[in-house]
């Protein structure tokens, strides 16, 4: 390995259990629950998370690494000196905080440029013991090329699978059709059917409903999510019925509306 400028925790002290989480930049809410979920597991497995610390899957993976109270390495494409994206100087001073590190290759003067960025991928792998998980990829994403840098580098490949629809998925789902990555659909997957699984946050969520409506909406969303109408078809009801019934359901907690649907809040 090259040598690294880092400052916070010498990342070689804290990657003895590392996994290296990639992933679209354009993430979407299912990406963001996949997020949650891993990364609320390998926490509780003691496990730091490393990222590239760009928009998207990035950002969200160390979000949530210092939200579950774990520590995490964000490897930059330019010199210390240079937070990029600069929406992330709240996230950088928590990493530091929270006893992770930043690191990278270059000197801290060094400014962001497109050809850096590729070429952080090679210390983000490297400093994974366990290997890497990709998360939302599209058809020609970034992170591809740093699964083929993972395989080539003889480190471990999972990919999550997501909707024959979705544009974000194409990539991960390439990736376990061609075996060039294994499925993972939880954290069992990864470390072993002896890994503590929380469940993610969802766990938090309280299901005592107050009436069947409540339970009956509930358990239609765990399937899709769906708009009002959809619902009052799903369960026979009149719209105007169910809008009190969905109001209360957010004010619990127990759902969000986005875009006109209604989503299980995670």
């Amino acid at each position: 390995m090259k040598t690294l400028h880092f400052r916070g925790i010498d990342p070689q002290k804290i990657n003895k259990k590392s996994i290296a989480i990639v992933g679209s930049r354009m993430m979407t809410r299912y990406g963001r629950e996949v997020v949650d979920k891993f990364v609320c597991d390998l926490v509780a497995n003691g496990i730091t998370t490393i990222s590239g610390f760009m928009y998207g899957v990035d950002t969200e993976v160390a979000t949530k690494t210092i939200e579950y109270g774990g520590k995490h390495i964000a490897v930059f494409g330019c010199g210390l000196d240079h937070i990029y994206p600069p929406e992330n100087k709240k996230l950088y001073d928590q990493i530091l905080s929270s006893g992770g590190s930043v690191v990278s290759e270059y000197e801290d003067s060094a400014k962001p440029s497109i050809w850096k960025f590729p070429q952080r991928n090679k210390i983000v792998v490297d400093l994974a013991s366990i290997g890497v998980l990709v998360i939302e990829a599209g058809e020609d994403s970034g992170s591809l090329v740093t699964a083929k840098i993972a395989k080539k580098m003889g480190k471990k490949v999972w990919a999550v699978p997501g909707s024959i629809n979705s544009r974000v998925s194409v990539g991960c789902n390439e990736l376990i059709k061609s075996g060039d990555a294994e499925m993972a659909v939880g954290v069992a997957d990864i470390l072993g059917n002896r890994a503590q699984v929380t469940g993610g946050s969802k766990t938090k969520i309280s299901q005592n409903f107050e009436n069947k409506q409540e339970e009956q909406i509930y358990k239609a969303l765990q399937l899709e999510p769906l708009d009002m109408d959809e619902i009052a078809r799903k369960l026979n009801l009149n719209v105007v019925e169910i809008g009190t019934t969905l109001s209360i359901m957010g004010i619990k907690g127990l759902i969000t509306e986005s875009g006109g649907k209604y989503y299980l809040t995670t």
